[in-house]
């Protein structure tokens, strides 16, 4: 049995099966998700996802879904299954599945009477192309396929509805067809391994639904565009290839090209395969640049996330190259002393004030894990001395060192640092001043910096940082620290002090060069322990706090409303782990471990053999937000590394 299955008790229950999801992306930028039963209940779902830079530089569902028909004897038996209103299911093919199994790559079994028939679904790793694989494994009578494919043509944030300007028209290609619904578009190519009988009967599938937007309150009814379907028999024990992509193929080697991608995956058959699997899913090689996706199936390229993910998702697996990749890439977008918080190539926000000191802790990761912290100064110096001169004589949004050392920032109506949300054009975190976590990077750019300036002989560097670098320690703990309350205050402005219990005030222990001392560090941690760790990572805010929101749900507002402020993040948990174990050593494991191999269980919740952006606050800690993002894989590749680490060492 796969390491991941559903049984069809499970599958044919639709409250249980639509809540599992599916999603395959790769290095060209697209991306394939639907449910494990194959109804989409999002607009961002689809077989075939891809960027059209001709248009934008979003994503464009090109391919919503792909019905199935069998025939035999004249009666037919539909597979799809699609929502319409009035919880209205049609056709109810998933009450045909008798199984699903993800392992080597997702495979369905339908059993229609006597007629036994897989499904297994593969996105080729550098191209923009679906292959769907269909074997015939039982039949006792002469069988027909039928295959109806849904057509969208529409960026994935949006939804489309029956129009007069959809171009109907198709081109006859090997074994297929080739379409294209608006100008602009690319044309999709959709072929089969075997010849067969295309029809040519366009007509639109009204108000299919999507029931995950409708909960987060957005537009969640749509009009699909079906051009025809293609007919062809098929024989027990044979296998027929489907494949959509943006460019033609020659059909006989579509089998081979199935098995060679099949080969290229990293087997789902145990947790920490299933992390390793995801993790290269989040890398995207397009245009000379290499980026990482901060989360499926919305986000695009985040500055922040990016630094924060590198070691876990890249030098953890031991791909260093690509790291360095990463870095030189978003090195190219660097604006003075600020790296862009979101966006690539024309359209970037420089909105952060944290971000370019992540960088500074993901470059200390990449030079020690490939042993040249020698060469860093003298390949990126200039930068890291151009960002720490920009911080401390002062930039955007009143990012500035003050005389203390420490920096401040802000200005009304932004967020700048990751509690981001914005309700009404006002943050609900607004930290505006000196927040903690800032001032514990801020301190950690320069002690690396220093730490790689005196391997390079910078002697001038040196004498100008070292003073500052000596005077932070100091202010920061009057700054921040009460000893009657036993933790750090999250934001300083002014007279002004911040005494909410937030995870920020983690970073001043958690990072490399610890900003506080040890019997600090040891109390910041246990209050960190008692009132905000969960089994799925940190709370934002303490359940104490009066404005703590435990779970995460509803409309646009209320998810941003508790989006900070209550709600679970995973990726903290590696910065909880990574100070835990530091003070604690190995006898610290007891306390990490059982959380790290808690997390298994999520390999068969939302995104399946991933991890999601967040979980409610309040047990049981349901997932929501994006059903697989970045940091949050690479928070645990990470805690699985420090568990091998100090498993390993003596007591």
């Amino acid at each position: 049995m796969s390491y991941i299955n559903f049984d069809k008790n499970q599958l044919v229950n639709l409250e249980y099966s639509l809540s599992k999801e599916l999603l395959r992306s790769n290095r060209a930028g697209s991306y394939a998700s639907t449910t494990i039963i194959s109804c989409n209940t999002r607009k961002y779902h689809g077989l075939l996802v891809t960027p059209q830079p001709a248009l934008d530089n979003n994503n464009h569902v090109l391919l919503s879904s792909l019905d199935e028909t069998v025939v035999q004897h004249d009666a037919e038996f539909n597979l799809g299954i699609h929502k319409y209103p009035g919880d209205n299911y049609n056709p109810r093919g998933h009450k045909y599945i008798r199984d699903f199994e993800a392992e080597p790559i997702p495979k369905i079994t339908f059993r229609v009477g006597g007629v036994v028939l897989t499904k297994e679904l593969i996105l080729s790793q550098r191209d923009d192309r679906m292959i769907i694989k269909y074997t015939l494994v039982e039949a006792h009578s002469e069988t027909l396929l039928r295959f109806k494919p849904f057509l969208a043509f529409r960026n994935a944030h949006q939804v489309v509805r029956a129009n007069i300007y959809a171009d109907t028209k198709y081109e006859a290609i090997g074994n297929g067809i080739k379409c294209r619904l608006y100008d602009g578009y690319s044309p999709l190519y959709m072929q089969f391994s075997k010849a067969n009988e295309y029809t040519h009967v366009p007509d639109w599938y009204y108000n299919i639904e999507y029931i995950r937007e409708h909960e987060r309150g957005y537009d969640y009814q749509e009009d699909l565009m079906v051009p025809g379907f293609f007919e062809m028999p098929i024989k027990k024990g044979e296998s027929i290839l489907f494949t959509a992509a943006l460019r033609e193929i020659n059909p006989t080697t579509l089998r081979r090209l199935f098995n060679n991608e099949v080969k290229r995956r990293i087997p789902r058959n145990n947790f920490e395969n299933c992390l390793r699997n995801s993790a290269e899913q989040f890398i995207v090689r397009r245009d000379d640049r290499t980026s990482i996706i901060a989360g499926f199936p919305w986000f695009g390229t985040w500055g922040r996330d990016t630094f924060i993910s590198l070691p876990g998702l890249l030098l953890s697996t031991g791909n260093s190259s690509m790291a360095k990749s990463v870095l030189e890439t978003l090195l190219a977008d660097l604006k003075g002393p600020l790296f862009p918080n979101i966006g690539t190539k024309k359209v970037k926000a420089y909105n952060s004030v944290d971000t370019s000191l992540w960088f500074f802790w993901a470059i200390k990761q990449y030079a020690e894990r490939t042993t040249r912290k020698h060469l860093i100064w003298k390949q990126y110096g200039d930068k890291l001395k151009m960002i720490l001169k920009g911080y401390r004589e002062g930039t955007l949004f009143n990012i500035k060192m003050q005389d203390n050392g420490l920096i401040a920032a802000g200005i009304e109506g932004k967020a700048l640092t990751w509690m981001d949300a914005i309700v009404d054009n006002e943050p609900v975190t607004p930290r505006i001043g000196m927040p903690v976590e800032v001032n514990a990077l801020w301190y950690n750019a320069i002690m690396f910096s220093l730490d790689v300036a005196s391997l390079g002989a910078d002697d001038a560097f040196v004498e100008e940082w070292e003073p500052i670098a000596k005077m932070i320690p100091e202010s920061f703990k009057n700054t921040f620290w009460d000893a009657e309350k036993g933790y750090l205050a999250d934001v300083v402005n002014g007279d002004e002090k911040d005494w909410a219990v937030r995870p920020n005030q983690l970073f001043a222990v958690s990072l490399p060069y610890p900003v506080v001392n040890e019997d600090i560090q040891y109390s910041v941690l246990e209050t960190i322990k008692q009132e905000l760790l969960t089994p799925r990572g940190l709370r934002t805010l303490s359940p104490k706090n009066p404005d703590y929101k435990g779970n995460y749900k509803g409309t646009q507002e209320e998810r941003d409303r508790a989006y900070h402020q209550g709600t679970v993040w995973p990726w903290l948990f590696g910065h909880f782990a990574e100070a835990y174990l530091r003070l604690y050593g190995k006898r610290g494991l007891h306390v990490i471990k059982p959380i790290f191999n808690d997390f298994e269980n999520e390999m068969t919740e939302a995104g399946i053999g991933t991890i999601s952006e967040v979980y409610d606050g309040d047990p049981p800690h349901k997932p929501g937000g994006a059903i697989s993002q970045a940091w949050s894989v690479a928070g645990l590749l990470s805690v699985n590394e420090m568990i091998g680490k100090y498993e390993n060492e003596e007591e």
